[in-house]
């Protein structure tokens, strides 16, 4: 599911360097780190995901080339196609979002209710 999703990169012919990690094993390396919440300097090389520093900087190209929501974005379709959402508990934070002036007051937005309410009929 996520292997499509990665850039290719192609070896250069001349001057090839050294051979890159898997994709599939840094993204182990880079699951295990921030499950664990150690360190990326200090990720055991006998696992074989490669270094911490290389499992860190493959998450950076990712996120430069947008991996991470496209891959959000997939799991997110499976997840529905298979109806294992629960949305009943869901929580949703907006105070992390900067109030701008001019918006709409509250009594003036009308509640997602009577919207689900009026589109039924």
């Amino acid at each position: 599911m996520v292997e499509p999703l990665l850039p290719k990169l192609e070896r250069r012919a001349r001057h090839p360097g050294r051979k890159r990690h898997s994709d599939r094993l840094v993204f182990q390396g880079i699951l295990f780190v921030l499950h664990t919440g150690i360190a990326w300097e200090l990720l055991p090389q006998e696992l074989g995901f490669g270094s911490g520093m290389t499992c860190w900087r493959r998450l950076a190209e990712w996120t430069e080339v947008g991996v991470w929501p496209r891959l959000h974005e997939v799991l997110l379709a499976k997840l529905r196609r298979a109806d294992a959402l629960d949305f009943s508990r869901a929580a949703v934070d907006g105070s992390h979002i900067r109030a701008l002036k001019g918006a709409p007051r509250r009594d003036e937005v009308p509640s997602i209710g009577a919207e689900r309410a009026a589109s039924t009929t």
